[in-house]
């Protein structure tokens, strides 16, 4: 295929919080070598606690333009290939691509299908040819690139003329709950960085494509617990990978002191954690 370019095949409540600590205002996001090998360990518990990240994923696909025929498409950063495999069912008409840093994801995702190719690539060095897709897709995975200008530049790059980039991405505000709860124990950082909402909106409005959509909206889900939290952003391989943080574990005191303060946090439904979404939409000049 002509368009590819280097194409190539203990306690949760511990492992995810207590190892993760580094101090307040790095604002450095995580190497994405560690986020690869992250979610290449999630790659069989992810789907079962996947209920956000299918959520958005769907709420992104029913913003995509009805008019949208797209001849050939990509997900970028596929995961597991379930909207691989939505899309496929969608655009049956076309040729999808799917593309994921993490090889264990792609690993799990190549025998379900779904697409024509699957690709380990980096949405900042995207391997494909200039003017080779028509929706590039992309849902919970843009937030662990630390050049989104770039990210926008290698949209732009690879959409064909009338092309569309549709994302879904997170935001400042995205576990707020668990960031205060640790600030009010020790004042360090254990929650992922993410840029500001305005930060997109700038960096869309000056991407050079053509925002049709640019929203925010949060979501909540509840925990009956701490360590129900903890365990499924392990299992979702989405812990905190924040760079420059040491080993050693949390001692007990400092653990109770989390579980006491995220408490003041609960509500009827549960312990909220909540996630600022952001979803935007952008259209390639024709």
């Amino acid at each position: 295929m002509s368009e590819l370019r280097g194409v190539s095949g203990t306690d949760p409540l511990y492992q995810s919080l207590a190892a993760h600590d580094a101090p307040y205002g790095d604002a450095a996001l995580p190497d994405k070598r560690q986020v690869a090998a992250s979610f290449s360990r999630a790659a069989e518990s992810y789907d079962a606690v996947a209920e956000l990240q299918r959520n958005v994923g769907t709420q992104l696909l029913a913003r995509l333009p009805t008019s949208l025929r797209p001849r050939r498409w990509l997900d970028l950063g596929c995961g597991t290939g379930y909207f691989t495999r939505a899309l496929a069912e969608r655009y049956a008409q076309g040729e999808g691509l799917a593309v994921d840093i993490a090889e264990g994801m792609l690993r799990h995702a190549r025998p379900q299908g779904g697409a024509a190719h699957f690709i380990a690539g980096d949405a900042e060095a995207l391997p494909l040819q200039s003017d080779s897709v028509d929706l590039l897709f992309s849902s919970l995975a843009l937030q662990w690139c630390a050049d989104f200008p770039r990210v926008l530049s290698e949209a732009q790059r690879v959409l064909r003329p009338g092309g569309v980039l549709a994302f879904s991405s997170l935001c400042v505000g995205t576990l707020q709950e668990l960031r205060d709860s640790w600030l009010a124990v020790d004042g360090f950082v254990h929650v992922n960085r993410f840029r500001r909402f305005e930060d997109y909106q700038q960096l869309c409005a000056a991407s050079g494509l053509q925002p049709l959509t640019l929203q925010r909206q949060a979501e909540v889900l509840h925990f009956p617990d701490l360590r129900s939290l903890t365990t499924s952003l392990k299992d979702l391989g989405a812990h905190n990978l924040n760079p420059g943080r040491p080993g050693g574990l949390t001692g007990r005191s400092r653990i109770r002191a989390l579980i006491e303060a995220y408490e003041r946090f609960r509500q009827p439904q549960g312990l909220p954690a909540t996630y600022q979404v952001v979803y935007g939409v952008l259209q390639k000049p024709s």
